[in-house]
């Protein structure tokens, strides 16, 4: 005994590329998927076909013995129906068939398919619905699957209620449609906000904070440092940039706040750099590369800005040139000298650059590739 898996078209797509009916077998089917297709890439009838030798390979892997047929209407009137009923008489005379399962890709083709049950037993129909289709009818499956996601349903149609409920509620106690429309609006948006400004993932990252607490991880204490250290450069940047704000340029200003907030922001960057490094090397006993570059280009980056601030700054007259003291160590003695604004740069510059390759060759030499973290498979 065989199950027979049928795909059923009542409006003449397969009818007017053959003229044999019903289409038996897979070889068969292969073949008129390919005439189908061509003849129109955007039919829907196209998935059905493929949906139909798909559910017959998973039919024989699981055993069983599957034909696969295509029957096909010439108009949407009884008699289509008629000839699909005479079409299914004759796969079911010509082979052994214990059941079916029903493929369709519309509503129009569901109709028949009490014609197929009358004469075999019908254990499931498929219904195709294509990701691209653009008519009507298939937004009633679409949203079948979207009701049947438990997360979308929390996420719209839960509100959506609530929303609805509440303003017949409002009316009652503030006996005013004005006043509960408001409400009802206020709630929602609050509820918008907190989804798209991600609060709760903000909140679920509390449990990071609340486990790395009790594994002893030293990246939280640094963390919590390193934002106290940031805010002061903010704080400190914001200060001196105050005072500009109605005298110099938009392009000083931004610079006088770079220049002071600059070093206390690189500290609190290379505070929290420093407390994953230690978490590394505390938890696996090794450091990765980008752990270990990750200070020196803090570093690099901070003196760069730092020292086109005071390019900037110096230029528009707002700090003086860099004085370097006299000093003396025995009998080497370096007289004061003054480097100007070009000379600062360059210098600034030259520093990042050095101390950024020199991250580079250190973590190259003392850290740990992403290939060397992989486990070695076994053999």
């Amino acid at each position: 005994m065989s199950t027979l898996v049928v795909c059923i078209d009542r409006d003449e797509t397969v009818a007017a590329l053959t003229d044999e009916l019903p289409v038996v077998g897979e070889r068969a089917v292969r073949s008129l998927v390919t005439n189908v297709g061509l003849e129109d890439p955007e039919s829907s009838r196209v998935n059905c076909l493929l949906e139909g030798l798909r559910l017959a390979g998973e039919l024989r892997e699981s055993g069983e013995d599957p034909v696969v047929a295509v029957v096909s209407g010439v108009d949407e009137s009884v008699d289509a129906d008629r000839d699909l009923a005479r079409q299914l008489e004759g796969v079911l005379a010509d082979h052994a068939i214990e059941s079916a399962v029903v493929v369709t890709d519309s509503t129009t083709e569901e109709r028949v398919v009490h014609v197929v049950e009358s004469r075999v037993r019908v254990d499931g129909v498929s219904r195709v619905v294509v990701r691209q289709a653009r008519d009507l009818e298939s937004t009633y499956y679409l949203l079948k699957q979207f009701l049947a996601d438990e997360d979308l349903r929390q996420t719209v149609l839960v509100p959506i209620g609530v929303a609805l409920l509440a303003i017949p509620a409002f009316v009652l106690f503030a006996r005013s449609l004005r006043n509960a429309v408001a409400a009802v609006a206020a709630i929602t948006g609050l509820f918008v906000l907190y989804k798209g400004l991600g609060v709760d993932d903000a909140l679920g990252a509390l449990t990071g904070v609340r486990d790395g607490l009790y594994t002893g991880r030293l990246s939280v204490v640094t963390g919590v440092i390193a934002a106290g250290l940031a805010l002061v450069g903010l704080v400190a940047g914001a200060i001196s940039a105050t005072p500009l704000a109605g005298e110099a340029s938009g392009l000083v200003t931004v610079m006088a706040f770079l220049f002071h907030s600059v070093p206390w922001l690189t500290t609190a960057a290379l505070t929290a750099s420093a407390g994953r490094v230690a978490d590394e090397r505390v938890h696996s006993g090794r450091v990765g590369n980008a752990a270990l570059n990750l200070p020196f280009v803090l570093v690099a980056v901070g003196l760069v800005v730092r020292g086109f601030g005071a390019y900037f700054l110096e230029r528009a007259g707002v700090i003086d040139s860099l004085r370097m003291p006299a000093t003396s160590l025995g009998i080497v003695s370096v007289r004061g000298f003054t480097i100007g604004g070009d000379a600062r740069l360059a210098a600034f510059v030259v520093t990042g650059v050095l101390v950024s390759v020199l991250g580079v060759a250190i973590a190259m030499r003392l850290g740990t590739s992403a290939a060397d973290e992989r486990p070695e498979s076994a053999d």
